[in-house]
């Protein structure tokens, strides 16, 4: 008997998002790191560091130049599929102020293409406290939208409907012999600390002492990104590995 290949191939299932409240609002965690929440049309990013290997091409540590690209491909994908209104730059949207400058043609069309295409906002991060001219879009330091308010940085303490990036959260899992380490959001039923959309942007444990005062007290989950987003509980996370 000859078997038809074609016809043995099992459709690939779509990646699973993960759901959860904060502060009463639902919201939708996306496989690629964005925030949806549906009832207000609105996508959410944090942290895309656009243009951070030109940036360390200056300095002299050459790393290859197609992050910002890479970056915006997943990013224009992600707005695509979800269609949002609105889109809102959770801060470090650029790796400093003259990132701009060093946009490649093509990327540039690309981003002021997506700008174009919803109200496009533009939250000041530690990188970035202006966003570059002739960009689209408009700025501000932090926006609220129902029981939510959108920052760059998070602050200490109890914060209740913040979602907040910066620290690049990410989180590792250790079981039968294997350890995972993923980008993550951070999140409990108050507030919510957004990965890093960025394709050079690093990742920070989410059981370092920066955490501390955002959770220290109170349990929180890790929503690992991998092909789908897996809710971790944070008695289940361990710490980096040490060297000597």
């Amino acid at each position: 008997m000859i078997f038809n290949q074609h016809a043995l191939k099992v459709p690939a299932a779509e990646p699973r998002p993960a759901e959860w409240t904060i502060a009463g609002t639902r919201l939708t965690l996306t496989v690629e790191g964005g925030l949806h929440l549906a009832e207000a049309s609105t996508l959410v990013v944090a942290d895309l560091h656009l243009e951070k290997a030109s940036a360390f091409a200056a300095r002299g540590q050459m790393l290859p130049p197609y992050d910002t690209a890479a970056t915006l491909k997943r990013l224009a994908a992600l707005i695509h599929r979800l269609r949002p209104a609105r889109v809102i730059a959770l801060g470090d949207s650029f790796h400093d102020r003259g990132a701009g400058a060093r946009l490649a043609e093509g990327d540039r069309a690309t981003l002021t293409a997506l700008t174009a295409l919803t109200e496009w906002i533009w939250i000041a991060g530690n990188h970035d406290p202006e966003p570059p001219n002739g960009l689209g879009g408009w700025a501000t330091s932090e926006l609220s939208i129902g029981s939510l308010t959108f920052r760059h940085e998070p602050r200490p303490g109890r914060a209740v409907g913040e979602v907040a990036g910066h620290l690049h959260p990410s989180a590792r899992v250790v079981g039968r012999g294997r350890s995972v380490r993923r980008r993550c959001f951070a999140a409990n039923g108050e507030r919510l600390i957004m990965p890093a959309f960025g394709a050079l942007a690093g990742g920070l444990n989410v059981l370092d002492r920066a955490f501390h005062p955002l959770f220290e007290g109170r349990a929180f989950h890790a929503f690992m990104l991998g092909v789908d987003v897996h809710p971790v509980a944070g008695q289940r996370l361990v710490g980096e590995e040490r060297t000597a």
